[in-house]
């Protein structure tokens, strides 16, 4: 597993480039296009990110922001294969419907 959002030095960092992820980003710099590229990455792949903990997380914007897009990704790692499953249903029966 590859870890795209951690807690380190009291701040919530992400991996913004999948192709160099030795280079973290603090989370209060993340943007729409950041998290449709971490949505992506987490629907194709193993993804693992720390749990929230407002006791190591000393900054109150970073509370915040990392809680919220925990919580998130959290939900969808654990719906992963239902949301797929009804993804392949959908487009199965799109499918059989118009040939």
């Amino acid at each position: 597993l590859m870890k795209y959002l951690k807690i380190e030095n009291h701040k919530g960092h992400f991996i913004k480039d999948k192709r160099n992820p030795t280079v973290w980003t603090e989370i209060d710099q993340i943007d729409k296009d950041d998290l449709l590229n971490l949505l992506d990455i987490a629907t194709k792949e193993d993804f693992e990110l720390d749990d929230y903990d407002e006791t190591i997380l000393g900054n109150k914007a970073h509370q915040i922001i990392y809680k919220h897009i925990a919580e998130k990704f959290k939900t969808f790692l654990n719906n992963k294969n239902r949301f797929k499953d009804e993804a392949d249903n959908l487009f199965k029966e799109a499918l059989e419907k118009y040939q």
